[in-house]
Parts: structure tokens; sequence; C-alpha cells
């Protein structure tokens, strides 16, 4: 939607005369007009200016203007030699009121106007048909702005020797309508300063709507659309949305409990309503609502029916039928009450003891089956089985239940808890253990069964037991032996004990030595053995459990099992790949520091100056000076004074991390300084710093093809990390460092210091917890924390954008909620400028939604070596042409006036053609020097011209032959 400025053919200060005149014309049709014309072609070093009146801008940053006009071609007027020109110039002056008219020629040629543009015409006229000319008509569109200098301009048209007619000038500018979207109003927004702008809308709810969790936005983009919508509104309770986003009340007997985009429900049975816009229909006498129970009618259940029970020895199976009534809700469920009682008297029932086992449970069953066990043998109990629902306890009745009584059998004895070793000959030991927890009658005897550990379970012996002790001889000398031991009553044996492990004595060592002084060992003793047993065995186990994880081999192939650590990553690791550990499992930090990174001696650091302040202490640039090396300049990171022991930890673990790696395009560590102060971590030196402010401080000085080179090293890097089944988590352009050859490497492993939350830096986003960087992380990394290479991949496109943009901020001023609301909405980030349609589409694929459908870090590389390895190919366009958009086909160019065409750049041929560059061969030697003074002053102009110049240079070096020395 646009709005005019000034009616068509506004009014004009002439204010050169007599060159521009108001005549009488014809347009396409050949109906009379008024037209301004001028053509003094004849007369050398024209200079004819042509003012609109005051236009004011009514609050508009930029404006457009549409020129209707027609051009005399040069080649149909004869003698006109060098003079005659085809193009005129736009410009325009900002300002707080009207010129005034009758200003010398000296005037305007210094007055501060602007250039928008030099208009050349698609089409010129030279036939004279009916002894008039015969009139061809071009229509030109150009914009300008940011305005914000005065209330209004003047335009101003400069004619340079052009036989031309200016028929119609409109002078807009562009808004975004006024709209109803999502039931919220949004005013008409003007569009920004720039054709590429978003302009942020508020909307406000319409009536009898509220917002959501979110404010309501809308975007106004350059060309007056809106887009990319942010929250909504919704119909209140008791009001339906319908076709027209208009809320309406709900008519009495129906209902709407909830905000929201559902429609009005009728009154449940047994509820109904008598007004207007109910969100709530009451209850009829003798139904009941929950407090938090959905609007639907309720009552208690009836109670269960045909509850049988099962007896087997100490445990009891309950089933039962639902009840006939269910109380017309669906939150029906059953509780088990159990009571002990006396089988003589059952008046004289008590609760059940704790011990007793209820499965699934004994509250909140949903099934009809419950199993009891672990009662007592010869014992009478007596179960109740209530149903119940959510406004059970709002009825005056109890709850309804069913009752049922038995009396349990004669069971097998509990497991033997435990047993103890007292004492030991090299042909025999001796041991004793507590009665079973659960006896269920007198032990009668005990059974034990032990074998030879070597022997893996093959001829075990089997030895009697009058009570809760046993000596085993017969054994072999130094050897370990597995035993078992479990309970008889007269309902038989119960099942063996779990097996411990008890070893005899080598020959020649006496039995003194294994009993103690005195040769018997008292109760207190006896105790103090089994403590040392179970913790020699814990430490055991330890030992054989985390250190023998850590103490892994590197690669497969050993005897020792290579282990991951699947919570790092989702990948899988390939034999002779080496797999990264998480320093985060050695209980002391420094273990995995002096295991995986270099101790260097402090004297071999120099430092010399401040690179900033890091999340610990301060970044220096030094220089480091090994036994037997040159001296080379390094990074150092100190930590500062004061520190506690868990910011130590998180410090120490980041050189843990990169210690690990060994790749080109991660960053090298060269050591630690732990031993004394400060504690140092020191890495190599990249003398670009890191790649997002380093772009942006070069913006547009890389031809794309560099750029393309820069992010196949990012995606190398990234590759060898996902091998090794490592996850950054915090992959972006400010965490990538380039050295002095354009060399990029990814550094900063210590994001998990950002899951505290304490932290002040506004990129990290609190989220279920913990810090997240939201403009570079997958949804999924977003909403459940599921951090994978694939949410790498995801990271790696908005890297891949951030380069190409020349380090501009994703989202650009959008706010973190904005954007995972728009990327819910399927939103993704457009094409930078001048950025290859490929490469954009890298991009939209490593942002699918779906993370399984997302591309592997092996296959970018391999997609961007096809780009660098392969650009003259059938299958891959060069890079000049596919990587540098807007560079002519060098087939097709055969001239200077072709190769304008192509760039469209036509408004510089007269330039190009008056300095006497006439050939392509001239075209190759332009520099930036001469594309000024040729007046080429924009920047972008200037960068599109000498990218097609370095590919028509490649593209003569391409077709020449190799020389040899």
């Amino acid at each position: 939607l646009s709005s005019s400025l000034l009616p068509p053919l506004p009014s004009f200060l002439l204010f050169h005369p007599p060159t521009w005149e108001e005549v009488s014309g014809y347009d396409e049709n050949l109906n009379t007009i008024r037209t301004y014309q001028v053509c003094n072609v004849f007369e050398p070093s024209q200079n004819n200016w042509l003012l609109t009146t005051y236009v004011d801008r009514r609050a508009a940053q930029r404006v457009y203007v549409e020129i209707r006009f027609t051009v005399r071609d040069c080649a149909s007027i004869p003698s006109v030699l060098g003079s005659c020109k085809e193009t005129f110039n736009l410009y325009y002056l900002e300002s707080d009121h009207s010129l005034s008219e009758g200003r010398g020629v000296e005037y305007w040629t210094t007055a501060p106007f602007l250039k928008v543009d030099t208009i050349a015409a698609d089409e010129s006229f030279s036939q004279v048909d009916f002894g008039g000319r015969l009139m061809k008509v071009n229509t030109e569109v150009r914009s300008f702005g940011p305005l914000s200098r005065g209330r209004g301009f003047h335009l101003a048209f400069q004619d340079l020797g052009a036989c031309m007619s200016l028929l119609a000038v409109r002078v807009f500018y562009k808004k975004c309508p006024s709209v109803v979207q999502n039931f919220a109003f949004f005013p008409e927004t003007l569009t920004g300063a720039e054709s590429t702008s978003l302009v942020i809308a508020r909307g406000s709810c319409i009536a009898s709507a509220e917002e959501l969790d979110v404010p309501i936005k809308l975007y106004c983009n350059g060309d007056g659309e809106w887009m990319v919508p942010i929250g909504s509104c919704s119909c209140k309770a008791g009001y339906e949305p319908d076709k027209a986003n208009v809320c309406q009340a709900c008519p009495q007997g129906t209902f709407k409990s909830f905000q929201g985009a559902g429609l009005c429900q009728q009154c449940p049975p047994n509820s109904l309503s008598t007004a207007e816009a109910a969100t709530l229909c009451g209850c009829r006498n003798g139904y009941y609502r929950g407090d938090v129970d959905k609007p639907e009618d309720t009552c208690v259940p009836s109670a269960p029916r045909n509850l049988v029970s099962v007896v087997n020895e100490t445990s009891v199976v309950l089933e039962w039928s639902p009840p006939r009534d269910t109380g017309h809700r669906g939150d029906l469920v059953y509780n088990v009450l159990c009571r002990r009682c006396h089988s003589s008297e059952r008046r004289t029932c008590q609760s059940c003891e704790d011990s007793v086992a209820f499965s699934p449970g004994r509250r909140g069953l949903r099934g009809d089956h419950v199993e009891i066990s672990k009662l007592r043998a010869h014992t009478a109990y007596t179960f109740d089985v209530q149903a119940i629902n959510g406004v059970s306890n709002k009825s005056p009745y109890p709850a309804q239940q069913l009752s049922i009584n038995i009396t349990t059998n004669q069971a097998a004895p509990s497991l033997v808890p435990i047993m103890h070793q007292v004492s030991s000959t090299s042909r025999s030991f001796s041991l004793s253990w507590p009665p079973p927890e659960q006896p269920n009658g007198i032990i009668l005897d005990y059974e034990i069964r032990f074998y030879d550990k070597l022997s893996a379970g093959v001829n075990s012996s089997v030895v009697q037991s009058g009570g809760p002790g046993a000596v085993l001889e017969g054994l072999r000398p130094g050897t370990g032996y597995l035993v078992q031991v479990r309970a008889r009553t007269v309902a038989g044996y119960g099942a063996f004990s779990k097996e411990m492990l008890f070893h005899t004595l080598t020959d020649g060592k006496r039995e003194e030595d294994r009993r103690g002084v005195g040769g018997k060992k008292n109760g207190f003793g006896r105790v103090c053995e089994v403590i040392l047993l179970l913790l020699g065995y814990r430490r055991r186990q330890l030992k054989e459990s985390v250190y023998g994880d850590k103490l892994q081999q590197y690669t497969t192939g050993g005897e020792a099992p290579t282990v991951t650590f699947p919570t790092m990553s989702d990948g899988h690791s390939s034999p002779g790949v080496k797999i990264y550990i998480d320093p985060f499992t050695y209980e002391d930090p420094n273990e995995a520091v002096h295991e995986f990174a270099k101790e260097i001696d402090p004297n071999c650091v120099k430092i010399e100056e401040v690179l900033g302040a890091g999340e610990f202490g301060e970044v220096y640039k030094g220089r480091l000076k090994l036994v037997g090396k040159k001296e080379f300049p390094v990074a150092i990171k100190t930590l500062k004074a004061g520190y506690s022991e868990r910011q130590r930890r998180d410090f120490l673990s980041e050189a843990s991390i990169m210690g690990q790696f060994d790749q080109p395009n991660i960053i090298r560590l060269e050591g630690v300084v732990t031993k004394s102060r400060p504690t140092m971590i020191i890495t190599e030196f990249m003398e670009n710093g890191a790649l997002d402010s380093f772009l942006r401080r070069n913006d547009g000085t890389f031809p794309v093809i560099q750029l393309v080179g820069m992010l196949r090293g990012i995606a190398s890097g990234m590759r060898y990390l996902a091998e090794m089944s490592y996850v950054h988590r915090d992959l972006a352009a400010r965490n990538i460092l380039v050295n002095s050859n354009l060399v990029c490497k990814v550094s900063d492993f210590g994001l998990s210091r950002y899951l505290e939350e304490d932290t002040s830096d506004p990129t990290y986003t609190s989220s279920l917890g913990g810090k997240i960087p939201v403009r570079w992380t997958a949804p999924e990394a977003i909403a459940y924390r599921k951090f994978t290479s694939a949410s790498d991949v995801w990271s790696y496109g908005i890297v891949t954008w951030e380069v190409m943009s020349y380090g501009e901020r994703p989202y650009w001023d959008m706010s973190n909620q904005d954007v995972i609301n728009a990327i819910e909405q399927d939103f993704r980030l457009p094409a930078p400028m001048d950025c290859p349609l490929v490469l954009h589409q890298l991009m939209l694929d490593c942002w699918q939604k779906d993370r399984n459908a997302r591309p592997k870090f092996p296959d970018l590389v391999s997609m961007l070596d096809k780009m660098i390895r392969n650009p003259w190919s059938r299958t891959t366009p060069s890079p000049h042409a596919l990587l540098d958009r807007g560079a002519p086909d060098l087939s097709s160019v055969s001239s200077v006036e072709d190769w304008l065409s192509a760039l469209k750049m036509t408004q510089y041929r007269d330039s190009f053609v008056g300095s006497g560059i006439n050939s392509l061969s001239l075209i190759t030697q332009l520099t930036t020097e001469d594309l000024q003074r040729l007046g080429v002053s924009l920047a972008g102009h200037q960068k599109k011209i000498l990218t097609s110049v370095q590919s028509m240079r490649d593209h003569i070096d391409d077709q020449s032959p190799t020389e040899s020395l």
C-alpha cells in the first residue's frame, strides 16, 4: 500500500530559463498532454535544472519517485557530435521550508543536493510520423532515504545535453495498511528508512479478546507488507470466535471455560447456565465439582463389585469389577486398605506393617487388581477396596468400598541378608550369618552351596548346618570361593542368598596371621573384619569402574575397551578414532588437567599486553619460549585472585577439553600453569581475533569464494569434534578465531560455565534452569536441552549466515522470545546481500526442524569442497558465476556496452565511452581510483564492477597456456 505525496505532473520552479519549457505534447496514445521538455543538444556543456515545488514528506522515511519520460535517440540528430546525451540526473534536497524561485544557476550547482541516480531510457525514439515525433514512453522508479533532516524536500532534474520530455512525476511512500489479524488490531504503519528495514507494530486485542503469553507484534517490511506475526489474541472465556475476527458471547445453555480458539459447548448433563457469556455451568443438586476439575458433570462413584482373592502362602492377589456408576467422570481410581486381625476376633484389627508390599501400589490404582506380599504366615487380614474420584471428598457420604477377609498360609523363609568370614586357614574358613528378616516360621536348618571361583559354578559342593554358621573344609590353598546360603522351614527352602567371595590362606602362612593375636577373634574384631572386607570390595569396584573408564585406550584394538560418554553426543565412534572424555567425570580436576595438558614452567612465559577481560580473569598476548624451540606468540588466560574452588575447576576444565583435540581448525592448547600463581591457560595466538568483529572491520573486502574457504575450515573443525563425540553447544562467529593467514579455528569450549544463573551476558538466555545462546541454538535444544551434533549443525547454519552478512547480528533487533516464536512459525533468515543461492540453501538445510533431516558435518565439508575444487564443472557453476552474483556471462559479452548492460550499470556508459574505455581489454585494467574518476562513487556499484573485472581476469588466465620457467 502506498500514498502519493504529489499529483501527476506537479508544479515546477523553472530556475534556469529558457532551457526547460512547459509545452503541449503527446503521450504514447497520441493524447495531448502538458510536458516539460529540453533539447539543447547543439550546444556543449549543458547544465539545465528543473526543480519541483516543496514536498511535505508526512513522516515518511523513504520516498519513491516514478518518472514517465521520453528521450530522443542521439543518432537520429545530425551534427551533434559528442554533446548529445540520452540520460539525466535525479537529485533531492531536504529542508524545513520551500526554497524561493529566481535563484541563479550558481546557487543550484553549489546547493547541497544529494544525487539519487542517473536515469537512462530503456527506449528512445527517432522516427517521424505525420509531421510529428512518434514517442516511446519510459517509466523508471527510484527511491531514496533515510529522510530525517527536514519536514520535506525538493526534487531536481539535471539535464546535461539530452533531447527529452518529462511527462509525469509521481512521488509516493509505502505503508502497511491497518489490519485485524489473530483477533488483534494493528494500525497503519509507515515502512522504514531502508528497503530491508523491519518496523515493529504493536497490536491491541479486539473487544472480548485477551493477549496470550507474549506481546502481540507484526513486522512491516520495506514493500508495505506485514510479516512474522508474533503472539496473538484469543477470545475470552465465555466468548467464541467467528470467521470475521469477532468474539461473540456464548448463548444461554452453553459455556466456554477457557480463553482460546474453542467454541461454546452445551452444558453437560446435570448442569445449566442462565446467562450469556457463561464460563461455567452450575451443578444441579446432588452433583459436585472438584476444585481443579474441568467444567463437566460430576458425582461420586458407587462401590466396586465382585471382589475376589487368591492366597499363595504369604501373598494374596485381589481382583474386582468396576462400580456400576462411575460418577460420569474419567478420574476413577481405587485405594486398598490393609488391616491385620486376630483370627479369633476380627474386631481387634490394626493397620498392616509398613513392610507389606503392594504391587503396583496401594493408592490411586487405575487397574482392577493388586498383589500384596510380605504378609505374616498363618495370619488373618481384612482388605477394603475403595472406589473414589476427584469429588469424593466433597460428598457428605463416606467413600464407597468393598471388603474381604483372608488368612495366609505357611511360607518359605526370606533371603539371608549377608555372610561374615570368622576365620580362615589354607584349607578351610568358617562363616556366620544372621537369620532371614522374615523367617515365616521356625528355622529348621541351613544349606550352604560353594564352588571354586575359577570353575564358573561347575562341580559345586553343598553342606548342611543346624545353625547360623558353618566351617567349610577340604579347600585348596590361596583360592577364592563363591558361597551362598538358604534357610528351611516346614514350608520348604527359601531362595539362595547372593554370592559372596571368600579366600583361603596360601601355604606356609600361619593361621594366626588370619585370625589375629591370640588366634581367636572376639565379636568386635569380627565386625571390623566384615567392615574392612566391604570397604575393600567397594574400593576395588570404584577403581575398576570409575578410574578404569578414565584410563581407557584412546584407539580401538587394545584389550581395554574404548569408552564413550552418551550424554555428550548421539553420534557413534568409528574404529581408530579418538573419543572425547568429559573432565567432569574426574573427582579431582587436577587429575584431568595433568592427563590432557602439559605443565609449563612459568619462567618460559612472558606477558606483553592485555587483550581484554575473560570469564575468569584477564586475557593477555605474550610469548612462550620452550626448551629447544624458538620463541613464538601465544594467548594467555589467567585466573583472577580470590577465586573459589568451583571457579578453578571450571577454568581448568576448558584446558582439559582443548588438550584432547589436535586438528588444524581447532584452537591449539600449548599448556597450563597450575603449580604457581596466577593459574594460566596458554593457547596459540590468533592475530585477527574473533570472526564476527573481524568481518565487521572488513565489510565487503573478501570475494565470496574466500568466505566459502573460511566456512570450509570451520566445518572441518566441527567434523573432527563430531567424530570425537563432542558437542560444542555454543558454535557462533564470536567463538571462531582467525589467524594472520585467515585460517578459522573453533574455540571457547567452556559453555558449561554459562549454565549458572548468575551470568549477566545478554547473549545467553535462561531456559529450563540454564543459559543458552538463543539466536544460535536449535529449537530442540532450547525447548528440551537436547544438545547433539545435529544442534551444532543448526548453529553452523547461523555461523554461515553471519559470515556471508559480514558479522551482522542474526535476527537483527528482534528479542530472543520473538526469535523463538518466529522459528516455531517456520520463519528462517533470508539470504544476505550478494549471497549465492546455493549457500543460502545450505543454511536452510541446516535449519530443518527435524534434526535427523539436517546434513552431517562430513556432508557439509563435502559440499563446500565441491564449490571450491570444481568451479568450472558442468554440474557446479564457476565460483565467479555462482558465488559472485551479478558477474556477466563471459560467453555473451562482446563490448563494453554489453558488459555494462549485463551488470545493469548502463548509467555509466557515457562516462566509460567519453573516457576512451571502449574495449574489454581496457576493462580488465580498471582500479578503484579509475572508477571514482569515472563518476562511480557508490561503494556497492564499485564492488559489483570490480568483482566482474576480477572474474574477467580469471577467465583470461584460465584460457592462457601455463608458462614454464
